[in-house]
């Protein structure tokens, strides 16, 4: 019985976990690489296993991060079955086909500037086929907590993570040579109190654990302090006749700013007619897909969904899914909210709102999100005085406001309070996270606890029959 990591292995991004127990090979996630300057290598790299072995792929959510390498991993000969919940299941779709369009954007862009240069052009990481086909190995959902045998020596539950909807921790119980085994995959841990989803679950206790630390670190800001300082940001800035631009994930996170600015304009906190643009196709979709799947939802929130009310829908809400549509709202030179992704503006048309409102005073910069190492958000949010975009040196002189209060990550002492249902586990093995920052002061913390934890390396293989 062996566990290996491929992935958000003393680094926060690329998530995949390959356990082999009982004659099968089952991997947790098959997540991007992103931010570094060195992602596009690890991404075409091996993955360190051969896809065509595996049999099961448990998918715990649809970031990018978590399943943006699936297509590859199809492409490259992977023929098992993918299992994850029904949100997942459409949410994934729209990652992965999003994902394969950027990919053969970017390669054709490459292309042809390779080829004004005399040389060949390169082919994409995958493209939009690899990706459909990647949804015919979807062939069965799960639902959280109902056990599913893989085989008669090992099974699988999905319990509720409260990160994003559809959003699970894994937890498999595996037998083999007459020992028994109980192994949690945290996936991405939700921060509790959110107004939209449900707190994630409490674990079983387990013989060991794999657990995210992108926020090992530190504590969030309250959730109603995060509110309050985001609407005075919006306030200030309508003030002073600028904009507001939000680099946003396209999953939960732009559906819960939403929610919060519905909110505000019914209560009087901010004009009711406020123009807030959610520019981002996958935005859009995701934002859909939310309102058909009313159970991932707090209990008060479905009710009213199914009740025909939209949570996530304002007066002044437009989407904007055309080009023309994206390039008219630079029009709008005073007053607006700009919604647009991505989160940590490593690409998509947030860096086009950036290029036109960034050096203005007047405006402001709101990000409300974890910005990785090395990626132009996390640049910004450091303080750098100007940043490049679309081959322009740029002054920064828009206000910038970081609100971690909306991350949709548990922080430190919630990954505590979490890790407290697992009872004293024979190892913790520390992954998704920064290796100086999340993962080495969660580590701290956890000894002082008396946890056994273990930060593995990329492609380490631990024996879990031979711990003690």
């Amino acid at each position: 019985m062996k566990i290996s990591f491929h992935g958000a292995a003393k680094g926060v991004t690329g998530s995949c976990h390959l356990l082999d127990c009982a004659g099968l090979k089952i991997l947790i996630d098959c997540g991007m690489f992103q931010g570094s300057r060195h992602a596009d290598e690890d991404n075409s790299d091996d993955f360190g296993f051969d896809p065509s072995d595996i049999d099961f792929l448990l998918l715990s959510h649809a970031h990018l991060d978590h399943c943006g390498r699936i297509p590859l991993l199809v492409k490259r000969g992977f023929e098992g079955e993918i299992i994850t919940t029904a949100a997942t299941r459409e949410l994934a779709k729209l990652i992965m086909m999003d994902s394969a369009h950027i990919q053969e954007e970017d390669a054709s862009r490459a292309s042809r500037h390779r080829r004004r240069q005399g040389r060949a052009g390169i082919e994409p990481l995958y493209d939009v086929s690899d990706a459909l086909r990647a949804l015919d190995y979807f062939t069965r959902n799960i639902r959280y907590e109902d056990p599913l045998a893989l085989n008669d020596q090992v099974s699988v539950r999905f319990i509720d993570a409260g990160h994003i909807l559809g959003s699970a921790s894994i937890v498999i119980e595996a037998s083999e040579k007459g020992q028994t085994r109980r192994i949690v995959f945290s996936g991405d841990l939700g921060n509790r109190g959110h107004e939209v989803l449900a707190d994630p679950s409490p674990p079983p206790e387990a013989d060991f654990v794999v657990v995210e630390t992108t926020y090992g670190d530190r504590q969030h800001k309250s959730l109603e302090a995060s509110v309050a300082e985001l609407l005075d940001a919006i306030r200030q800035t309508l003030a002073r006749g600028g904009n507001v631009v939000i680099p946003t994930f396209a999953l939960e996170r732009a559906q819960e700013i939403l929610f919060h600015l519905k909110i505000a304009t019914e209560r009087g906190e901010l004009p009711r007619s406020l123009p807030v643009f959610l520019d981002s196709p996958m935005a859009v979709s995701a934002t859909k897909i939310f309102q058909r799947q009313a159970e991932g939802f707090r209990p008060e929130l479905r009710d009213a969904m199914r009740a025909g009310k939209h949570p996530f829908t304002l007066p002044g809400l437009r989407y904007t899914r055309q080009v023309a549509e994206s390039r008219a709202i630079n029009n709008v030179k005073s007053g607006a909210v700009i919604m647009a992704g991505s989160g940590m503006c490593t690409g998509g048309r947030v860096k086009h709102h950036l290029k036109h409102n960034i050096w203005r005073p007047e405006s402001s910069v709101i990000f409300v999100g974890f910005a990785a190492e090395g990626t132009p958000a996390r640049k910004i949010i450091d303080g750098a005085k100007t940043i490049r975009l679309y081959g322009e040196e740029i002054t920064i002189n828009a206000h910038i406001h970081t609100i971690n209060g909306f991350s949709a990550h548990a922080d430190q002492q919630e990954l505590l309070e979490w890790l407290s249902h697992t009872g004293k586990p024979q190892k913790t093995f520390l992954v998704h996270g920064d290796p100086e920052r999340g993962m080495k002061k969660f580590r701290d913390k956890l000894a002082a606890r008396d946890f056994a934890t273990h930060t593995p390396v990329l492609h380490e293989v631990v024996d879990l029959l031979a711990q003690t």
